[in-house]
């Protein structure tokens, strides 16, 4: 639910409140310094207006430059933790309190941290292991519990604190709801998120307490500190009940098209792996796909030749898959592995998927620079060709969570094939767990179909539509598609409904007007044999060369 509508305008809220607060707080404490001029207020807006726009401007292009050269987990997390800092210290130099900068930064680099990646599971448990419970046992140290029992008055401070500063809150989140006309478990959700009073309230009594107003005399006292700390411990209990509560009901009114749901429950992905260098990028697109709510396990498979290096190579892939193994792991995506042995790559390929009962492939393609009849590697058009099952062929030449647009190129009559639900739910969930945006081109009436898909099952995910009426206009794209985006081919097997002769120019049109792009290409599930008649006696290779590629031979053969 974190990306739910209600989710999204807590954060909002408390955004602008904890901003308003903080600057309240910030011209209080210069009020009392004697800095409350003109000059001053407008030497604090330019300052503030400067902190905003440069960590706007060039935390993005840094992190995204940090990201692309270091790929490994604890420099990342090293480099959040200076940027989070870093954020913090400024936001102290203007005038603000380092909190602000600190919520600031996390909301900058919060699209470049996929939700599903080593990186998020590396901070989560750090704050929930380290932070929460040294501010727990903080502000634990701060009442003086001696005070509480001293006389009434401080029970009656106490308690209009707590009462107030939830009320406050209740008020503000059901209005909102009223407002914006949202139903009632929706301004459950939004009083639950922001009801809860923490390192906000924390770090406006300590400057308080240390802001001394006369000689010998201070704005905040130990009762407004007790105050707090109980207003704390009050409103963090209700937050927890009320949201869980209104979590529940917004899952029960949640409802889904069962024809939209039917390709959900069969995916396990299965991820050829040979080289290092792109294993890790493949892992991440495969986590980033997978639907976390079924719990199927990802399948990384290193198939080798059964030569005299048979041995070798067996114990290179076994380590390059205990790392990846390791990689999915500390994203909280269970794995498993196999090294197996075959005379024929893509028969082993097709065995194991088989073997494993898995649902889709995501493997790379490699980085040849030449245009030949090898565009698609040695046994992948082998394997496209053998399988009636989605492919999904990877070129990744930087990291993910670095791409800010999806470019999908859909053929028309793709809506009417029995895969396009599955890689459309692919896309979205990639594009969800990117947060970037992503732009469909397509026929229209195939633009409806992923309209309507889009809408219901996931409102969050920022799509837009482009009209493409012929797939002859895929060159034309070359000028959309820059180098942080994601270009996505969607294609189809010889004989198919969605097939054009025109995708038979799809190697040549890459390798001319896409060579440097981060590309993907779908091969959609089709109608065909579910290999249950696949034996190890069958042929070791299945391949086709197409009328054009003999043509272009042919006229080759005659030019020279």
């Amino acid at each position: 639910l974190s990306q739910h509508s209600a989710s999204t305008l807590s954060v909002g809220g408390t955004m602008v409140a904890l901003f308003l607060a903080l600057l309240v707080m910030a011209m209080i404490v210069n009020s009392c310094q004697g800095g409350s001029g003109g000059i001053f207020w407008l030497w604090f807006m330019l300052k503030f207006a400067l902190y905003i726009s440069g960590l706007i401007y060039f935390v993005p292009r840094l992190v995204r430059w940090f990201l692309r050269r270091y790929s490994d987990a604890v420099m990342q997390f090293l480099f959040v933790l200076g940027i989070l800092f870093l954020s913090a210290a400024l936001s102290e130099a203007v005038g603000l309190e380092g909190i602000f900068g600190a919520f600031f930064s996390g909301l900058i680099l919060n699209r470049f941290i996929p939700r599903l990646s080593p990186l998020m599971n590396h901070i989560e448990f750090t704050g929930n292991a380290l932070f929460i419970p040294y501010f727990l046992i903080g502000v634990g140290m701060l009442i003086n519990v001696r005070s509480l029992f001293e006389g009434t008055h401080i029970i009656w401070v106490v308690l209009c604190i707590a009462f107030f500063g939830t009320a406050g809150k209740a008020i503000a989140a059901y209005l909102a709801g009223f407002l914006f006309r949202l139903k009632r478990e929706m301004s459950d959700m939004l009083f639950g998120l922001t009801s809860a009073h923490a390192a906000g309230a924390i770090a406006m009594v300590m400057v308080g307490l240390k802001l001394e107003v006369a000689p010998g005399k201070f704005l905040f006292n130990d009762e407004v500190l007790n105050g707090i700390v109980i207003m704390i411990l009050f409103t963090c209990i209700i937050s927890s009940f009320v949201t869980e509560r209104a979590a529940q009901k917004i899952r029960l009114t949640e409802k889904e098209e069962p024809e939209m749901a039917r390709t959900d429950n069969d995916e396990r992905i299965l991820i050829p792996v040979k080289y290092p260098e792109y294993a890790e990028n493949l892992l991440s697109l495969a986590i980033m796909m997978r639907n976390e709510k079924l719990k199927k396990e990802l399948v990384g498979l290193n198939v080798v030749y059964d030569d005299v290096n048979a041995a070798a190579n067996q114990e290179e892939g076994r380590r390059l898959l205990e790392h990846l193994q390791k990689q999915a792991a500390s994203a909280n995506v269970p794995m498993v592995t196999q090294v197996r042995i075959a005379a024929n790559i893509a028969n082993g390929i097709k065995h194991a998927f088989k073997e494993f009962q898995a649902s889709e492939i995501v493997m790379g393609l490699h980085a040849k620079q030449a245009i030949s009849n090898g565009f698609w590697g040695q046994f992948t058009q082998s394997l496209y060709n053998g399988l009636s099952r989605q492919i999904t062929i990877a070129r990744i030449v930087q990291p993910l969570n670095t791409i800010r647009r999806i470019q999908v190129v859909v053929p028309s009559r793709a809506e009417f094939e029995p895969g396009f639900y599955r890689w459309l739910e692919r896309i979205a969930r990639l594009a969800s767990n990117s947060d970037c945006r992503v732009v469909f081109h397509a026929r229209q009436e195939t633009i409806e179909l992923i309209t309507v898909y889009i809408r219901n099952r996931h409102p969050n995910v920022r799509a837009e539509y482009v009209e493409m009426k012929h797939w002859k206009e895929l060159p034309q794209l070359a000028t959309e598609v820059q180098d942080d985006h994601l270009f996505v081919i969607i294609t189809a097997r010889k004989g198919t409904i969605s097939y054009k002769n025109a995708m038979e120019r799809i190697p040549e049109e890459v390798n001319r007007f896409f060579k440097s792009k981060t590309l993907m290409i779908i091969f959609p599930d089709q109608y065909g044999n579910r290999m249950d008649g696949m034996t190890f006696a069958q042929s070791q290779h299945t391949e086709e060369r197409s009328a054009y590629d003999v043509l272009r031979e042919f006229m080759q053969k005659k030019i020279r």
